[in-house]
């Protein structure tokens, strides 16, 4: 690849990721909602339930992953879906530049509008699951990894749903089995720096996730937006 090639796509991939933020930021609500949704989900249980440290701090890494796969669930939809009505995704298809570092751009601008978010609000809604300070850092680091895993992952699914009309519930039906082995090594380290364990191997384990899905969706999304696109 030539230099000058190397700076084009660079400025592809710039031009893309600042014009999604801006969308995401002027469109509050497609940012907005997951976040709350995120916070209502951590606040009403202790309500539901118990307001007991002891019972709050056993469940708290559980109901802080639960709520923040939800959450990036719930704003799924939303990743491809304006572009696909705009006639923007056609373009990007269309573009001599890869349509995989589009996409990737789109999917950084996303997790850090949605997914970000996530991870930094975790330690003060692990306050009101009674977790001790000594683990937000894990939690937040964990939730990070965890968030851009999932968003990286799901992108793959909503590329392939871009198309089908209120593709939610298949999005959610195709996604959520492969969310499973995030969530349980997520949740794992919150617990496990929660007994005193060396959480290293564990988010490494995270870390490992997060690399297969950033060498596979960006690839995989691009080719099922182009059979999406071609359907």
């Amino acid at each position: 690849m030539s230099s000058e090639g190397g700076h084009s796509w660079a400025r592809a991939f710039r031009y893309t990721f600042v014009r999604d933020l801006r969308l995401r930021i002027r469109h509050g609500s497609e940012w907005g909602s997951p976040l709350i949704f995120f916070a209502l989900i951590v606040t009403l249980f202790p309500l539901a339930t118990t307001p007991d440290r002891t019972v709050l701090v056993t469940f708290a890494p559980g109901i802080l992953w639960v709520a923040a796969l939800l959450a990036v669930l719930l704003s799924l939809d939303a990743l491809f879906r304006e572009d696909h009505d705009d006639g923007t995704l056609e373009q990007m298809l269309l573009s001599p530049v890869p349509a995989w570092l589009l996409v990737l751009a789109k999917m950084c601008a996303h997790w850090v509008m949605a997914g970000l978010p996530l991870a930094l609000m975790s330690p003060v809604l692990g306050l009101m699951l009674a977790l001790p300070s000594s683990v937000f850092w894990v939690t937040a680091l964990s939730l990070a990894l965890g968030s851009a895993t999932l968003i990286l992952i799901g992108a793959i699914g909503a590329a392939l749903t871009v198309g089908v009309r209120r593709g939610g519930l298949l999005l959610a039906l195709m996604i959520l089995p492969l969310y499973i082995p995030v969530l349980i090594f997520g949740a794992g380290v919150v617990r496990l720096a929660l007994d005193g364990v060396d959480v290293t191997p564990y988010l490494a384990i995270l870390g490992a996730m997060f690399a297969a899905a950033l060498a596979l969706s960006p690839w995989a999304s691009a080719a099922a937006l182009r059979l999406a696109h071609s359907g």
